[in-house]
């Protein structure tokens, strides 16, 4: 069976249909078993391909380079988790100015009470020097460096780090669904312009034809061969005609696009494009199976279970003991604002937390964690019967057009010997305009739907290749730099210091 699925947005083919006499029907006619997409192009060194479209979407998409950014936030989850492992150092430092003055009956000055530098306080008698106050000016200050080391959290650490690990590959998952869904729209849109660009192109033919049409009718009813009626018959095929051609020119931009917003340029001289079929298995059954285990909702679905499973231990730890050890250094000058005095203290502690009763929260967090674990678990079976029920739709759906491109074909070739033999009918008398008209209209019908047939076979091979959970660049082979996550992944999962992003992208 013949394939060919091609088209050109922005340029058209050649003429289709005919007329009854005069004019020369094969210089309007479209050449029997001859691909009807393929009219729509004409060739071109530089045509975009679909893998190339593909590939664009796939390096340039702001959804799938959305995901990928969610993917390296979620990454840092591990080391901030893998911080409880970690000593909690922190350093500390006061500053300030102390002034204080008292007044009181005069006595023997002492060094403690003589402040040298302020000397109004202070009187001289004969021999004797006597203070009347005291004053005092001091900066008290201090500075130290305190360190707190968890020994035993009831290995809500190593739990969380787990779950980290866990929510950073069901991360993964989702931008592999995300990058499916792009190639799938991209592969849509690409397929829709190739079909609206062929459509508009024999819709466009169609017009010249039954202008030709027209003007030979009228010929004929000026020399008395048809009626009045002929030709209105021809004038109404004609606006028809006209009619459609605008609503294919609208569908054809809304097609131009959709092809912008999920390939990020303009479409042009697009190549023909074959169906993915070699990359599937020969029987749905088989397809079925690769999902249920490659389907990255599927996938997703497992690891959130993991991340539920983590949650329920990391709610258990609250009823653990904790063991910490503290260390403190801590250093003091003009210590209770008295200048000169200093202090030095040095300490190192071991603390011991046991829980016995907090008012049943934690009960209740455990309690809830195991519901939503079971919650998890759940949703993995309805993702396994909805990934299921997408491979048999889309299978079903490309059967189908299969069998409508070759029933379509022959539709075809059907049509085209019947305009033909009414043609020749209608030149001895035997069928009227309207015969030719619409005998005519009955191939342009049927041309349109081998297009319709034509896209739609090559998309229904990808949504069976998406269902399956295999739509990625890889599978596609496309000319692209393949995006790894686990590069970012292995620069953060022990970076400890620095504020810098790695470029792990």
């Amino acid at each position: 069976m013949r394939e060919c699925e091609s088209g050109n947005a922005g340029r058209s083919g050649g003429p289709v249909g005919g007329v009854s006499s005069g004019r020369s029907v094969s210089a309007y006619a479209l050449g029997a078993g001859v691909c009807v997409i393929a009219l729509a192009l004409s060739a071109s060194v530089r045509a975009e391909t679909m893998s190339g479209a593909l590939a664009r979407a796939y390096v340039n998409s702001p959804d799938i380079n959305a995901q990928r950014a969610n993917v390296r936030g979620v990454d840092e989850n591990i080391p901030k988790q893998k911080a409880g492992w970690l000593p909690k150092v922190n350093a500390t430092g006061n500053l300030g100015a102390a002034y204080m003055y008292t007044r009181g009956a005069p006595t023997p000055a002492t060094p403690l009470t003589r402040n040298p530098l302020v000397a109004s306080n202070i009187q001289t008698i004969g021999s004797a020097t006597l203070v009347y106050g005291t004053q005092y000016h001091a900066n008290p200050r201090n500075y130290g460096i305190t360190a707190t080391e968890t020994l035993f959290d009831g290995f809500r650490t190593l739990n969380s780090v787990r779950q980290a690990e866990s929510q950073t590959f069901a991360a993964r998952e989702q931008m592999r669904t995300t990058e499916s869904s792009v190639l799938l729209n991209g592969a849509t849109s690409y397929m829709n312009v190739l079909r609206d660009t062929a459509i508009l192109s024999l819709r466009k033919n169609n017009i010249s034809v039954l202008e030709e049409q027209l003007r030979q009718t009228r010929d004929r009813f000026q020399v008395g061969e048809v009626t009045r009626t002929d030709v209105a018959q021809a004038e109404a095929s004609l606006a028809q005609a006209r009619t459609d051609f605008f609503s294919a020119q609208s569908t054809l931009q809304a097609s131009i696009a959709s092809y912008r917003q999920y390939i990020g340029v303009e479409p042009k001289n697009l190549s023909p494009a074959k169906s993915v079929e070699p990359l599937l298995p020969k029987k749905m059954g088989d397809a079925v199976e690769v999902s249920q285990v490659e389907h990255p909702l599927i996938a997703q679905a497992l690891h959130n279970v993991d991340v539920a499973t983590a949650q329920v231990k990391i709610a258990e730890a609250q009823l653990y003991p904790t063991l910490s050890v503290n260390g403190n250094i801590q250093r003091g000058l003009d210590v209770n604002n008295v200048t000169g005095a200093k202090n030095f203290v040095a300490s190192v502690t071991g603390q011991l937390n046991v829980p016995i009763y907090q008012g049943g929260a934690e009960y209740a967090s455990i309690r809830q964690a195991k519901e939503q674990l079971g919650q998890s678990r759940l949703q993995v079976d309805v993702q396994r019967d909805t990934i299921r029920a997408q491979v048999v739709t889309a299978w079903g759906q490309l059967e189908t057009a299969k069998a409508q491109l070759i029933s379509g074909q022959a539709n075809v070739a059907a049509a085209e010997i019947a305009l033909n033999g009414i043609r020749e009918e209608a030149k001895v008398g035997q069928r009227t305009t309207y015969d030719v008209l619409t005998a005519q209209q009955t191939l342009l019908n049927a041309r349109v739907n081998l297009v319709t047939a034509q896209r739609d076979r090559v998309v229904a091979s990808y949504n069976v290749l998406a269902a399956m959970g295999r739509l990625n660049a890889d599978q596609l082979s496309l000319t692209a730099q393949l995006y790894d996550p686990t590069l970012h992944f292995d620069q953060v999962r022990n970076k400890f210091f620095g504020i810098s992003t790695p470029d792990g992208r």
